[in-house]
């Protein structure tokens, strides 16, 4: 039986129907009405930021880390136009969010009103759908589609704009009891006849490897890839946004491939004369220069999303449906071809790259080394600890010398490459896992986007802990100008190791603020921030601003270039 309310309680209504238990956002004008209700909701907690920005990164750290589709909430004009990165950011990288914003009521619409900003037309093109709902009685309908549409086929964002009169207007309240979207049909089951032809060409290839993204850790298929690799005895390379879907101490793994990538994955993929792609997109930073990318490869590429298959490159075997059940089709499908796979020649080879390309880096004799911090922070949290990294040199060390052994504990900004999202994102992630230890791994350029979310961390108990990286650099910027710009270090230099000073920012924030600048310090340090969980923590570790991010292909060059600090030659079929 409908009930009767205003627009605004409608809404709170709706989002305790969907399921929502936290919100993060910040009151407005063309919001407000919603605010009122939302104060006597017992099931929806709303998490007061310091910057619309934050609240979409920390939407998107909760999503990622608690199952569910994370929720923002802006007002209109400036509120909406700050969520804008957020919203693009998790388009690109997949990240299931709601983000609801008021509007001018719906008479001022399109007359330049105070705040007002067509939020519907801006963010058209970096979600998966998007409302401007001006009467009430839809506000239900459109928030249980809203969820549906994030949470489902591909994840994604959702915008829903309400005006100010519809919130503000009496309407009543029924719950949808279905969601009827005649025009959205995601295809989740792949097809057998496609996975039947995958299974010949996996059977007699020699040089296979499986190529695998986020979609693995989106559709939770980490158990059935390891059972595939296993059976089947084929290399896995693991894109950036799915370190931790194939265990780092598997023997299988061969790390991370494209521009920072390990030798061994780089090189795999060149030489393959197969590529399994599931839940990847033949992102440009692991393929380098399109043309000159596996050349010799045939492809067999799953995703859910058919808009990814053969967009960037030919698939000899295309397979829409999503990753976990194209995963079990192909385990089932090879379960008595298993034997014909023989690739002992091209596991020699693989194995010689090992061996010759380990992982490392120059040790500095007269300063902290990052990777050494980096690298002693995850072997003292461990493998259950979530890592959350900014963008930058940090982020390519951070996923290049931390062993993730699970999937959902590596998040970062991978397709938009958002300086600014640890702070907020690690923020959302403490939410939804409260009971893990959650670090973010920030530079000194990003934090200074978004430290100013360590006050709604100490505010709200979200004892997130932060490793500052702080090079007083621009750090990725500043190598491409020592590699590229004849070390013309145009509007890097930060001055972080003198301005601000981190520790006492991070105090002043009602946080704990510790500094390491040596070796000798850095473990103590990180065993004294694991200590502290009443409050968040900041260590400052001040490192040297000329370590390099290596291996390095060079931007739009082939893979086959790529380079080592150690040989700026390029890698393959070197002589040692």
């Amino acid at each position: 039986m409908a009930e009767h309310m205003t627009g605004a309680a409608s809404l709170i209504k709706s989002l305790e129907h969907a399921g929502v238990d936290t919100v993060f956002g910040i009151p407005g004008g063309a919001i407000l009405p919603a605010y009122d209700p939302l104060m006597d909701s017992e099931q929806v907690r709303h998490i007061l930021v310091r910057h619309e920005q934050a609240a979409g990164h920390a939407a998107e750290g909760y999503a990622q880390t608690s199952g569910k589709v994370g929720v923002c909430m802006a007002t209109s004009g400036p509120g909406a136009t700050n969520l804008v990165t957020p919203i693009a950011d998790a388009y690109m990288d997949s990240v299931p969010i709601v983000a609801i914003t008021g509007q001018v009521p719906s008479a001022a619409i399109g007359t330049d009103a105070f705040q007002e900003a067509d939020i519907s037309g801006i963010t058209m093109p970096i979600v998966k759908h998007n409302y401007l709902v001006t009467d009430p009685a839809e506000i239900p309908r459109v928030i249980a589609e809203a969820f549906h549409l994030a949470g489902t086929g591909r994840p994604g964002p959702v915008l829903v704009d309400i005006s100010k009169d519809a919130l503000a207007a009496q309407t009543t309240f029924e719950w949808p009891d279905e969601v009827d979207l005649p025009g959205y049909r995601p295809t989740t089951s792949p097809h057998g006849k496609q996975i039947k032809e995958a299974a010949k060409l996996i059977a007699k290839s020699k040089r296979p490897v499986l190529y695998v993204g986020g979609g693995i850790v989106r559709s939770g298929a980490a158990p059935e890839l390891l059972e595939l690799a296993e059976m089947t005895g084929i290399p896995v390379v693991t894109t950036l946004m799915a370190r931790g879907a194939f265990p780092d101490s598997h023997p299988q793994n061969l790390g991370m491939p494209g521009m920072h990538g390990t030798v061994p994955a780089v090189g795999a993929l060149q030489k393959a004369d197969l590529l399994i792609a599931l839940g990847t997109r033949f992102d440009d930073r692991v393929t380098g220069k399109l043309d000159s990318f596996a050349p010799d490869a045939k492809v067999i590429h799953a995703d859910i999303d058919p808009a990814e298959i053969g967009k960037n490159r030919h698939a000899d075997v295309p397979i829409v449906g999503d990753a976990r059940g194209t995963i079990i089709g192909l385990i089932d499908a090879l379960r008595s071809r298993k034997d014909d796979i023989e690739i002992e020649d091209w596991w020699q080879t693989l194995n010689g790259w090992k061996e010759r390309f380990p992982r490392g880096y120059e040790e500095h004799p007269d300063a902290l080394e990052p990777q050494f911090v980096i690298e002693r922070l995850g072997q003292i949290a461990g493998p259950d600890a979530i890592y959350v990294a900014g963008v930058g040199q940090h982020q390519m060390w951070a996923s290049q010398f931390i062993d993730y052994e699970k999937p959902g504990h590596w998040l970062n900004s991978g397709g938009l490459g958002t300086m600014g999202y640890s702070v907020p994102a690690a923020m959302g992630a403490k939410v939804g896992a409260p009971d893990k230890v959650v670090w973010a791994i920030d530079g000194d350029g990003c934090f200074q986007m978004t430290n100013q979310e360590l006050a709604t961390c100490a505010i709200n108990n979200i004892p997130i802990k932060v490793a500052l990286i702080n090079n007083s650099s621009l750090g990725m910027v500043r190598q491409w100008q020592t590699l590229f710009y004849n070390q013309r270090y145009s509007n890097t230099d930060l001055q972080s190791h003198q301005f601000p000073d981190f520790v006492k920012l991070a105090e002043a924030y009602g946080c704990y603020g510790l500094r390491a600048d040596s070796r000798e310090q850095v473990d103590a340090v990180i065993e004294k921030a694991m200590s502290l969980n009443d409050a968040p923590v900041v260590i400052d570790f001040q490192v040297h601003r000329d370590a390099m991010v290596w291996p390095m292909v060079p931007a739009g060059t082939s893979n086959d270039l790529i380079t080592t600090a150690r040989d700026l030659a390029p890698a393959w079929d070197r002589e040692d």
